[in-house]
């Protein structure tokens, strides 16, 4: 495995992670994005996330280069699922198979359970996308559900596969009602 050094994310990021997802974008399912974003937007999205108190990070090499960046972000808009965040990860295509994409996510579940996050959730576009539902089965994920032919992209319809882990206690207590996940994590910390 590559050396690896994992920190947050800084705007100076946003070129390399623009790249990595126009890949992923262009020619993978885990997006079902048909037209990759422009870098303002990218940078714009990862603003969103770090303001609403996510974690975001990166993976960088010893040479100074993003190999890949992960997040956690809202699974839902609504109050009562504030307990839950669905996770994403992305690596440079020159890295697939390399265990990035462990490291990272590994850093962003140990994050969110820190700030007090009780499910994670892993949406996988396509049931033939082994190697991210083999990451996420190694990281304590299950599969819940596939929604059959969600997404139309590639010329095939492709299914949404749902797999989820506990954080911390998970449901085995209650929440405290008056904190909000995420407001701990600060850009740059």
């Amino acid at each position: 495995m590559p050396e690896l050094t994992i920190r947050n994310v800084d705007q100076d990021d946003m070129s390399a992670i623009t790249d990595i997802y126009r890949d992923a974008v262009l020619h993978g399912t885990a997006s079902f994005e048909l037209d990759p974003p422009e870098e303002s937007e990218m940078t714009s999205r990862m603003l969103n996330i770090v303001e609403a108190g996510y974690p975001y990070i990166v993976g960088i090499s010893e040479e100074g280069a993003v190999m890949g960046y992960a997040y956690a972000s809202a699974y839902r808009a609504r109050p009562a699922y504030r307990w839950s965040c669905e996770n994403s990860v992305y690596i440079d295509k020159s890295a697939h198979g390399a265990g990035i994409g462990k490291k990272l996510m590994q850093v962003i579940i140990e994050r969110c359970t820190a700030l007090g996050f009780r499910q994670m959730l892993g949406i996988v576009g396509g049931s033939e996308h082994m190697a991210s539902i083999g990451l996420h089965k190694s990281l304590g994920f299950e599969h819940v559900g596939t929604l059959p032919a969600t997404g139309y992209k590639h010329g095939r319809w492709l299914d949404s596969v749902l797999m989820q882990r506990a954080l911390g206690e998970g449901d085995k207590s209650k929440p405290d009602p008056t904190t909000f996940p995420g407001t701990l994590y600060k850009p740059g910390s």
